[in-house]
């Protein structure tokens, strides 16, 4: 028996797949040894390779993370290290062009995948005709809010409710998504756009034709800082939403009146003091119905 045939014995047959997981200086080394435990590790189907972009330099401590990962101590493993800081999109486009197998599963360096995650999601993205964008719901938790106990952040389930979502808000949740490497190649991969290079993403790949759904369960436990919030607003971020709103009012996604609508909304959002930008979007975003009306 070959050592392919060996392994999909043992894995039930399900297709191989790398954990693509970016890293850069500002992560902390406790939180990023927790995360590539329970992205490897701790799943209950193992990754086939786990793909370590490194964005520039790191500190010392992050350094030794990064060994370790490199002498698979988390499983196989390869390290992609950058001399300059580039920002995430570029880590991981640089990852993902990396991956020798199809299927990419993503996780940040401060998340926790729940056992199940894999197991659940790389079987469906081979069943029915098969998928090339999977994600999950995912629940919030900090160092004062133990994970499984935070507020529950969900989104559409199916296709056609994920195309009817994606004019008004981002139908995925970033840190839950397993992708098809080809499809997203396909359509240019990641490109920089602060804050919303995943969002960007996905609404090319609906365009190219993309097969897409989530799960409703928890498979990802979400790390909210307390100024998580508060990296979300300023101009800077508010030049994305413009960016990424002429691009969809361009390709048909949003029409004239919805394009200013959500501008509006952005803008109130962008500027808002944190506490309200936070309410704003336990109230408005995470209360939107599955089919929003799409105009």
């Amino acid at each position: 028996m070959t050592e392919s045939a060996r392994r999909d014995a043992t894995r039930g047959g399900t297709p191989p797949f790398a954990v693509l997981m970016p890293l850069w200086r500002g992560d902390e080394p406790d939180r990023v040894e927790l995360a590539l435990e329970s992205a490897t590790l701790d799943q209950q189907l193992r990754p086939d390779l786990l793909i370590l972009s490194v964005d520039g330099p790191l500190p010392s401590a992050l350094e030794a993370v990064a060994g370790r990962v490199g002498a698979g101590e988390y499983g196989p493993a390869r390290v992609l290290r950058h001399e300059a800081h580039r920002g995430v999109a570029a880590a991981l486009q640089d990852g993902l062009e990396a991956s020798p197998y199809e299927l990419v599963a993503r996780a940040d360096a401060d998340d926790i995948c729940h056992p199940e995650r894999f197991a659940r999601q790389i079987p469906q993205m081979q069943s029915g005709p098969g998928l090339d964008l999977l994600g999950s719901a995912m629940r919030e938790f900090n160092d004062k809010v133990p994970p499984g106990s935070g507020p529950l952040r969900t989104r559409p389930l199916r296709h056609d409710e994920i195309v009817a979502y994606m004019p008004h808000h981002t139908p995925f949740h970033h840190p839950t998504v397993v992708l098809r490497r080809s499809v997203v190649l396909a359509v240019g991969g990641y490109r920089e756009l602060p804050l919303l290079e995943d969002y960007w993403l996905w609404e090319r790949m609906m365009l190219g034709g993309a097969r897409m759904a989530n799960l409703p369960d928890v498979l990802v436990d979400y790390r909210v800082d307390g100024d998580l919030f508060a990296r979300r607003g300023g101009w800077r971020r508010f030049t994305s939403d413009v960016a990424l709103q002429r691009w969809m009012l361009r390709d048909g996604v949003v029409g004239p009146r919805l394009f200013a609508r959500n501008l509006a909304v952005r803008a109130v959002y962008r500027f808002a003091p944190t506490w309200a930008r936070r309410l704003a979007y336990r109230r408005v975003v995470e209360q939107r119905p599955a089919q929003a009306p799409a105009a």
